[in-house]
Protein backbone atom coordinates (compact mmCIF):
# COMPACT_ATOMS: atom_id res chain seq x y z
CA UNK A 1 0.00 0.00 0.00
CA UNK A 2 1.39 3.36 -0.97
CA UNK A 3 2.10 5.81 2.13
CA UNK A 4 2.47 9.49 1.07
CA UNK A 5 5.56 9.57 3.10
CA UNK A 6 7.63 7.68 -0.06
CA UNK A 7 5.24 9.64 -2.00
CA UNK A 8 6.89 12.75 -1.42
CA UNK A 9 10.09 11.89 -1.94
CA UNK A 10 9.40 10.11 -5.05
CA UNK A 11 8.50 14.13 -6.34
CA UNK A 12 9.82 16.44 -4.30
CA UNK A 13 13.95 15.36 -3.23
CA UNK A 14 14.99 18.78 -2.08
CA UNK A 15 13.82 21.53 0.15
CA UNK A 16 11.52 19.68 1.75
CA UNK A 17 9.67 22.16 4.83
CA UNK A 18 8.40 20.11 7.45
CA UNK A 19 6.69 21.66 10.74
CA UNK A 20 6.09 20.84 13.87
CA UNK A 21 3.48 21.89 16.03
CA UNK A 22 1.98 20.90 19.85
CA UNK A 23 -1.61 19.26 19.03
CA UNK A 24 -3.87 21.64 22.04
CA UNK A 25 -1.60 24.45 21.59
CA UNK A 26 -1.82 27.74 21.63
CA UNK A 27 -6.01 26.80 22.23
CA UNK A 28 -7.21 23.41 22.94
CA UNK A 29 -9.44 23.60 19.61
CA UNK A 30 -6.42 24.85 17.38
CA UNK A 31 -5.51 21.58 15.86
CA UNK A 32 -7.32 21.34 12.84
CA UNK A 33 -6.92 25.38 11.97
CA UNK A 34 -3.45 24.72 12.15
CA UNK A 35 -3.32 21.50 10.10
CA UNK A 36 -5.72 23.71 7.21
CA UNK A 37 -3.14 26.65 7.33
CA UNK A 38 -0.02 24.62 6.97
CA UNK A 39 -1.39 22.79 4.10
CA UNK A 40 -3.00 26.38 2.58
CA UNK A 41 0.53 27.45 2.19
CA UNK A 42 2.44 24.71 0.91
CA UNK A 43 3.90 22.74 3.79
CA UNK A 44 5.41 19.51 2.60
CA UNK A 45 5.13 17.59 5.95
CA UNK A 46 3.38 17.97 8.70
CA UNK A 47 4.43 16.97 12.08
CA UNK A 48 1.76 16.73 15.02
CA UNK A 49 3.41 16.73 18.85
CA UNK A 50 1.39 14.68 21.28
CA UNK A 51 2.31 16.77 25.01
CA UNK A 52 3.79 14.46 27.30
CA UNK A 53 4.60 15.35 30.69
CA UNK A 54 8.47 14.44 30.64
CA UNK A 55 9.62 15.45 26.80
CA UNK A 56 12.92 14.27 27.23
CA UNK A 57 14.29 15.47 23.60
CA UNK A 58 12.21 18.81 23.79
CA UNK A 59 13.53 22.39 24.34
CA UNK A 60 11.81 24.61 26.71
CA UNK A 61 9.58 26.13 24.16
CA UNK A 62 8.25 22.78 22.87
CA UNK A 63 7.91 21.76 26.50
CA UNK A 64 6.16 24.95 27.14
CA UNK A 65 3.54 24.37 24.12
CA UNK A 66 2.94 20.50 26.05
CA UNK A 67 2.27 21.81 29.38
CA UNK A 68 0.32 23.92 28.26
CA UNK A 69 -1.62 21.31 25.81
CA UNK A 70 -1.78 18.91 28.67
CA UNK A 71 -3.68 21.93 31.00
CA UNK A 72 -5.72 22.97 28.06
CA UNK A 73 -7.25 19.00 28.25
CA UNK A 74 -5.23 17.34 25.30
CA UNK A 75 -5.26 13.88 25.32
CA UNK A 76 -4.25 11.13 22.42
CA UNK A 77 -8.23 10.42 22.57
CA UNK A 78 -9.09 13.90 22.20
CA UNK A 79 -6.79 14.56 19.81
CA UNK A 80 -7.69 11.37 17.59
CA UNK A 81 -11.35 12.84 17.64
CA UNK A 82 -10.42 15.82 16.61
CA UNK A 83 -8.46 14.85 13.66
CA UNK A 84 -11.88 12.76 12.72
CA UNK A 85 -13.15 15.93 11.66
CA UNK A 86 -10.18 16.69 9.97
CA UNK A 87 -9.39 16.23 6.56
CA UNK A 88 -6.32 14.47 6.56
CA UNK A 89 -7.41 11.15 5.31
CA UNK A 90 -7.91 13.11 2.10
CA UNK A 91 -5.20 15.08 1.83
CA UNK A 92 -1.86 15.27 -0.16
CA UNK A 93 0.43 15.91 2.48
CA UNK A 94 2.03 13.57 4.52
CA UNK A 95 1.16 13.70 8.61
CA UNK A 96 3.39 12.39 11.44
CA UNK A 97 2.55 11.64 14.72
CA UNK A 98 5.94 12.93 17.65
CA UNK A 99 5.49 11.44 20.64
CA UNK A 100 7.14 9.29 23.15
CA UNK A 101 6.37 5.82 24.11
CA UNK A 102 4.95 5.60 27.57
CA UNK A 103 1.27 7.01 26.76
CA UNK A 104 1.40 4.83 23.53
CA UNK A 105 1.55 1.76 25.51
CA UNK A 106 -0.98 3.10 28.21
CA UNK A 107 -3.41 3.93 25.39
CA UNK A 108 -2.46 0.04 23.65
CA UNK A 109 -0.25 -0.05 20.86
CA UNK A 110 -2.02 -2.07 18.10
CA UNK A 111 -5.06 0.13 19.39
CA UNK A 112 -3.13 3.35 18.88
CA UNK A 113 -1.57 2.03 15.47
CA UNK A 114 -4.75 1.07 13.97
CA UNK A 115 -6.52 4.43 14.57
CA UNK A 116 -3.85 6.65 13.49
CA UNK A 117 -3.49 4.85 10.59
CA UNK A 118 -7.49 5.42 10.08
CA UNK A 119 -7.51 8.57 10.85
CA UNK A 120 -4.47 9.13 7.90
CA UNK A 121 -1.64 9.09 9.81
CA UNK A 122 1.98 8.04 8.05
CA UNK A 123 3.55 7.50 10.22
CA UNK A 124 5.52 7.77 13.95
CA UNK A 125 8.43 9.89 15.39
CA UNK A 126 9.04 8.32 19.21
CA UNK A 127 12.46 9.46 20.52
CA UNK A 128 12.58 6.90 23.14
CA UNK A 129 11.63 3.73 21.16
CA UNK A 130 14.96 1.58 21.05
CA UNK A 131 15.11 0.26 18.11
CA UNK A 132 16.00 -2.98 19.04
CA UNK A 133 12.34 -2.89 20.73
CA UNK A 134 10.70 -2.04 17.43
CA UNK A 135 12.17 -4.37 15.46
CA UNK A 136 11.57 -7.28 17.90
CA UNK A 137 8.18 -6.31 19.29
CA UNK A 138 6.54 -3.55 17.26
CA UNK A 139 7.66 -3.11 13.66
CA UNK A 140 4.93 -5.89 12.79
CA UNK A 141 2.19 -3.60 13.95
CA UNK A 142 3.62 -0.84 12.74
CA UNK A 143 4.05 -2.60 9.04
CA UNK A 144 0.41 -4.09 9.64
CA UNK A 145 -1.09 -0.43 9.32
CA UNK A 146 1.13 0.99 6.87
CA UNK A 147 2.84 3.58 9.42
CA UNK A 148 6.74 4.21 8.83
CA UNK A 149 8.89 4.54 11.70
CA UNK A 150 10.91 7.44 11.75
CA UNK A 151 14.66 6.94 13.67
CA UNK A 152 16.39 9.55 14.76
CA UNK A 153 20.41 9.98 14.49
CA UNK A 154 22.48 12.64 16.36
CA UNK A 155 26.54 13.60 15.97
CA UNK A 156 27.21 10.93 18.50
CA UNK A 157 25.24 8.07 16.45
CA UNK A 158 28.31 5.68 15.02
CA UNK A 159 28.39 4.70 11.49
CA UNK A 160 27.31 1.42 11.95
CA UNK A 161 24.59 2.08 13.68
CA UNK A 162 23.28 4.65 10.86
CA UNK A 163 24.01 1.98 8.38
CA UNK A 164 21.68 -0.31 10.44
CA UNK A 165 19.28 2.41 10.62
CA UNK A 166 18.96 2.66 7.13
CA UNK A 167 18.85 -0.75 6.17
CA UNK A 168 15.34 -0.86 8.62
CA UNK A 169 14.23 2.46 7.62
CA UNK A 170 11.58 3.12 5.07
CA UNK A 171 10.57 6.51 4.94
CA UNK A 172 13.13 9.10 5.63
CA UNK A 173 15.98 9.19 8.42
CA UNK A 174 15.20 12.11 11.37
CA UNK A 175 18.94 13.91 11.57
CA UNK A 176 18.92 15.53 14.72
CA UNK A 177 21.51 18.34 14.41
CA UNK A 178 23.22 18.60 17.29
CA UNK A 179 23.41 16.86 20.67
CA UNK A 180 21.24 19.38 22.54
CA UNK A 181 17.57 19.60 22.93
CA UNK A 182 15.13 21.44 20.00
CA UNK A 183 14.79 25.25 19.99
CA UNK A 184 18.71 26.06 20.15
CA UNK A 185 20.96 28.67 18.17
CA UNK A 186 19.82 30.83 14.92
CA UNK A 187 22.58 29.31 12.94
CA UNK A 188 24.66 26.61 11.56
CA UNK A 189 28.17 26.18 13.15
CA UNK A 190 31.10 24.81 11.48
CA UNK A 191 30.74 21.64 13.78
CA UNK A 192 27.37 21.10 12.39
CA UNK A 193 28.33 21.77 8.74
CA UNK A 194 30.90 18.75 8.79
CA UNK A 195 28.86 16.71 10.72
CA UNK A 196 26.18 17.51 7.88
CA UNK A 197 28.50 16.79 5.22
CA UNK A 198 30.17 13.52 6.84
CA UNK A 199 26.44 11.93 7.12
CA UNK A 200 25.66 13.08 3.64
CA UNK A 201 29.30 11.37 2.11
CA UNK A 202 27.52 8.14 3.13
CA UNK A 203 24.83 8.27 0.42
CA UNK A 204 22.34 6.65 2.81
CA UNK A 205 19.23 4.99 0.60
CA UNK A 206 16.69 6.92 2.66
CA UNK A 207 16.22 10.47 2.34
CA UNK A 208 17.36 12.45 5.20
CA UNK A 209 15.22 15.73 6.92
CA UNK A 210 17.26 17.42 9.86
CA UNK A 211 15.89 18.50 12.87
CA UNK A 212 16.84 20.88 15.99
CA UNK A 213 17.78 24.24 15.95
CA UNK A 214 15.79 25.57 12.42
CA UNK A 215 14.38 28.56 12.97
CA UNK A 216 14.49 30.70 9.66
CA UNK A 217 15.16 31.12 6.22
CA UNK A 218 18.95 30.87 6.76
CA UNK A 219 18.97 27.77 8.43
CA UNK A 220 16.88 25.96 6.60
CA UNK A 221 18.40 26.52 3.03
CA UNK A 222 21.71 26.04 4.91
CA UNK A 223 20.47 22.09 6.46
CA UNK A 224 18.91 21.98 2.55
CA UNK A 225 22.32 22.20 1.29
CA UNK A 226 23.16 18.87 2.75
CA UNK A 227 19.69 17.18 2.98
CA UNK A 228 16.44 16.82 1.46
CA UNK A 229 15.16 19.27 3.44
CA UNK A 230 14.30 20.43 7.08
CA UNK A 231 12.00 20.54 10.28
CA UNK A 232 10.97 23.82 12.07
CA UNK A 233 9.52 23.42 15.24
CA UNK A 234 10.59 25.74 18.39
CA UNK A 235 10.47 29.00 15.94
CA UNK A 236 6.89 27.91 14.36
CA UNK A 237 5.32 27.24 18.27
CA UNK A 238 6.97 30.63 18.76
CA UNK A 239 5.63 32.44 16.09
CA UNK A 240 1.78 31.38 17.00
CA UNK A 241 2.11 31.26 20.67
CA UNK A 242 0.39 34.19 21.33
CA UNK A 243 -1.40 35.23 18.10
CA UNK A 244 -4.32 36.87 17.61
CA UNK A 245 -4.85 35.61 14.57
CA UNK A 246 -3.21 31.85 13.27
CA UNK A 247 -4.26 31.97 9.86
CA UNK A 248 -2.17 35.42 8.94
CA UNK A 249 0.77 34.17 11.33
CA UNK A 250 1.34 31.09 9.81
CA UNK A 251 1.30 32.29 6.49
CA UNK A 252 3.71 35.04 7.55
CA UNK A 253 6.28 32.11 8.90
CA UNK A 254 6.00 29.77 6.27
CA UNK A 255 6.74 33.11 3.42
CA UNK A 256 9.77 34.17 5.49
CA UNK A 257 11.09 30.89 5.02
CA UNK A 258 10.62 30.88 1.38
CA UNK A 259 10.87 27.38 0.96
CA UNK A 260 9.67 26.27 -2.52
Amino acid sequence: MDNRINKLFLNKNKNILSIYFTAGFPKLDDTNLIINELENNNVDLIEIGMPFSDPLADGPIIQRSSEIALNNGMSINLLFKQLSNSKIKTSATPFLLMGYLNPILQYGIEKFCSNASELGIDGLILPDLPMMEYLDSYKIIFDKYNLKNIFLICPQTSEKRIRLIDEHSNGFIYMVSSSSTTGGNKEINIEQENYFQRIKSMKLKNPIIIGFGISNKDTFSKACQFANGAIIGSAFIKAIEKSENIKIDIEKFTNSINFI
